[in-house]
């Protein structure tokens, strides 16, 4: 499968402005660096894409404690992350918290879910960019339906709890708001849709169909005829820029994608396979395209519904692709001005920043590639 997926904050690591990993050097990475020096952008190298701190301590032990959800839920400093059919209530492109001990019992019927603690050192700054602040809990609370905020005196009773939403409030995926998010709460939206979409999708026990219970703050579900436990389940995928002979980056188009998208190639790791041998089958199989050499160069957990990508980069000798009609209709190879000039000229798109895909883009790039601006597509 092609692949839009992934995270705000993958990116190359000498990118201007971006952060760099442990090890790397500051040197740009492409076209042979300064002078023709450095690593060629493409090419296998140690320099991976950034490695990023949890954006939350779960406390694994403390929530394992039946009365820890409880009590955290009635802390004056714990905050709720609000979820109904897939979307978080935002203002803009910051998520709604709102004060957990002052919510209607009747919302916390449903799945709640202990998600960690901020740590007190967390990278939140000072630009406003989070209402977060360090040291406090945050539990998802999913709704069944989303609820919208109410202002003034009603002359028929409001839904229960609206009136703490505040003004602007509305409901949105990671899809639509991921990219512009503070890291920390892009984080946590993705914590909460993966565990969200477990709850909805695993309802009984897959070993004799009961009914399961909810445990250990929203971690576990326990079987109430068996008494096994089932824990939440992650899909490993490979997300691939596969780069050929002459440093040109093939991309694919997907059979439901629009036309002009254009993405790096992804698929599902099958049992009994390793990651690479993951790479080389689904690039085969989707462009007909032989691998002979591929890195690891990081990961982004995408929970549509449950997968983590795992983002590699590639080698080929092959130069002509043939998709498979099927999970890509349109393959094309790009060299790094045709591709901007194309992104430039609306001819192309590519995923959003949000993705882990648009960063494996970019690591063969050299860096960023800017999307056509709004005037340029009004012109």
């Amino acid at each position: 499968m092609t692949s839009g997926s992934a995270s705000s904050h993958s990116s190359t690591n000498s990118t201007p402005g971006l952060p760099v990993s442990a090890g790397a050097t500051s040197r740009p990475y492409g076209r042979g660096g300064v002078n023709g020096e450095g690593p060629v952008a493409g090419a296998l190298s140690p320099m991976l894409l950034p490695v990023l701190p949890a954006a939350l301590d779960r406390r694994s032990e403390d929530r394992a404690d039946p009365a820890f959800l409880a009590s955290i839920v009635r802390e004056q400093g714990t905050v709720a992350l609000l979820l109904a059919q897939h979307r978080a209530a935002v203002v803009g492109e910051s998520l709604v918290f709102l004060r957990a001990a002052e919510i209607p019992p009747e919302w916390l019927e449903g799945l709640v879910v202990y998600l960690g603690r901020v740590p007190d050192d967390a990278r939140l700054g000072e630009d406003g960019g989070t209402a977060l602040q360090g040291g406090a809990d945050v539990v998802l609370v999913v709704l069944p339906e989303p609820v919208e905020p109410i202002a003034g005196v009603m002359s028929e009773p409001a839904t229960a709890g609206a009136g703490m939403l505040p003004q602007g409030t509305q409901w949105s995926g990671f899809r639509e708001i991921g990219a512009a998010m503070h890291p920390v709460e892009a984080g946590l939206l993705l914590e909460a849709t993966a565990i969200s979409n477990w709850h909805e999708t695993h309802p009984r026990c897959p070993r004799c169909g009961a009914p399961t219970d909810v445990v250990t703050s929203g971690w576990v579900r326990v079987c109430t005829e068996d008494g096994s436990e089932h824990f939440p389940r992650t899909d490993p995928a490979i997300i691939v820029s596969v780069v050929g002979p002459d440093g040109r980056i093939l991309l694919g188009r997907g059979a439901r994608m629009r036309s002009t998208m254009f993405s790096t190639l992804a698929g599902f790791v099958e049992p009994g396979e390793s990651l690479e041998q993951a790479v080389a089958r689904e690039i085969a199989e989707e462009v007909g395209v032989r691998v002979s050499a591929c890195q690891y160069l990081g990961s982004q957990p995408w929970p549509f519904p449950a997968s983590l990508m795992l983002g590699f980069t590639a080698r080929t000798e092959d130069t002509v692709a043939r998709p498979d009609g099927e999970e890509v209709v349109k393959a094309r190879w790009f060299e790094r001005e045709d591709l901007q000039a194309a992104v430039a000229a609306g001819e192309v798109t590519l995923p959003t920043r949000a993705s882990i895909s648009r960063a494996l883009i970019e690591h063969w790039y050299g860096g960023p590639i800017e999307d056509r601006s709004p005037e340029q597509a009004r012109a």
